[in-house]
């Protein structure tokens, strides 16, 4: 059976780069474009504001997620980057980072999780609504694109 870890990174290490990059290839091949335009900072990601995460398998990073304050009241996190690279997927990855994520924000003081994400990302759909995660009103540098969905959920 392989291991999993789960540890923080710098969003701008070459490892998390590298499967920051994989991630919005995957998101251009749905989308077009170049995957994701949002603007994203490495220092977003950079504790007590955000944390950024690189999910190993047997030693090999496999995916990502991160979490970035958002707003002012500092209860607020957004969802970032979550990326299961197609060789990993299925095998409870994305949950695993999910609730890592999760866990991370509150224990940095947020109360509630939001996310942006495109109609085109069933599975990821499917993981947030099982995760309980409820559509909101579109928030994010997308808000106005007829494909964005927004979720939220307290945590």
């Amino acid at each position: 059976m392989s291991e999993l870890e789960i540890r923080s990174e710098r969003y701008d290490s070459p490892v998390a780069q590298g499967l920051v990059v994989a991630a919005l290839a995957d998101l251009a091949t749905r989308y077009g474009g170049e995957g994701d335009e949002t603007p994203v900072a490495a220092a977003e990601f950079v504790p007590p504001s955000g944390t950024f995460l690189v999910a190993y398998l047997d030693d090999v990073p496999v995916g990502c997620a991160g979490w970035r304050s958002h707003g002012d009241s500092g209860e607020l996190a957004e969802l970032k980057r979550l990326y299961v690279a197609s060789t990993a997927r299925g095998r409870g990855i994305a949950r695993s980072l999910l609730a890592a994520v999760e866990r991370s924000a509150r224990e940095h003081g947020r109360r509630r999780l939001i996310l942006e994400c495109g109609d085109r990302q069933p599975e990821a759909i499917a993981l947030y609504q099982r995760s309980g995660y409820e559509r909101i009103e579109d928030f994010g540098y997308y808000r106005d694109e007829p494909d964005v969905l927004s979720f939220g959920r307290s945590l």
